[in-house]
């Protein structure tokens, strides 16, 4: 019979885990965003690797708080050696019970990590622009700030693995937003600035022609309708993220347990 939640101690992770928090891109020249800015704001050192481009990755959490992985033009399915790397990577920040944050390309690494699927929407869909959003009572409970649209930029979601707390979700890909133990997985972009915005709406033009993708003019109108809300989610989630306190849900009635799941998956 499973047993209840257990609480974590109240502590002051950036206190008590002085070490860098490791941030992990796609890109030769992409940048953490908001994500990066928040922690340089906080004083607290970050490592940034790119595995795709040779970076190694720390084989244990020692030297690192806490760690995100980002979004990238690459899908979790794809056969590249650095995708297979960086999903079996995950096993780190999840043994050792350290805060891990999977964004967009991130969370959908941490979705297979865990068993889960990614796929296309069945008729084809992308989000691109920004789209309504809808928070659980778990989200909830995470954080009551929750935005009701985000920015999106993907044409595949992941089903919610199993063990894994339901946070957040949509209309065209459900799982917007997952918790599992430590590790938070976010289909959505709340890091990107409107510099981010001006590059990917250039660079990535095609993108706005997938089957309900906004048009570019689209992502600039609702910007300043629906960005305030998102950068006041995303600091708040970050405190509460690397601060703590939270429930663990290892062991939530009628879900595996972390241990459990890793067992399964040899991980």
């Amino acid at each position: 019979m499973p047993h209840p939640p257990c609480a974590v101690p109240s502590i002051d992770r950036a206190l008590a885990d002085p070490g860098p928090v490791l941030l992990i891109l796609h890109q030769e020249h992409s940048t953490a965003g908001r994500v990066g800015q928040y922690f340089q704001r906080r004083g607290i050192p970050i490592d940034v690797r790119r595995p795709r481009f040779g970076d190694p990755l720390p084989d244990t959490m020692a030297g690192h708080s806490a760690a995100v992985i980002f979004g990238g033009p690459q899908s979790a399915n794809d056969p590249d050696d650095f995708i297979k790397r960086e999903t079996d990577w995950i096993a780190v920040p999840l043994r050792a019970n350290k805060p891990f944050l999977g964004i967009c390309l991130g969370a959908q690494m941490l979705a297979r990590h865990l068993g889960a699927r990614v796929c296309t929407h069945p008729d084809g869909k992308a989000e691109v622009g920004y789209y309504p959003i809808r928070a659980t009572d778990a989200g909830r409970e995470v954080t009551p700030t929750w935005p009701d649209h985000v920015y999106q930029w993907h044409r595949e979601g992941f089903d919610l693995p199993s063990g894994a707390a339901l946070l957040a979700e949509g209309d065209l890909f459900r799982v917007q937003a997952m918790r599992f133990g430590e590790a938070y997985g976010i289909q959505f972009h709340a890091e990107v600035t409107h510099l981010t915005m001006c590059r990917w709406t250039t660079r990535g033009h095609a993108r706005m022609e997938l089957p309900g993708a906004k048009q570019r003019a689209q992502h600039f109108a609702d910007r300043p309708v629906y960005d305030p809300a998102i950068r006041a989610w995303l600091a708040d989630f970050l405190d509460r993220w690397i601060d703590g306190p939270r429930e663990r849900i290892d062991a939530a009635p009628g879900r595996a347990g972390v241990a459990d799941v890793l067992r399964r998956f040899g991980r």
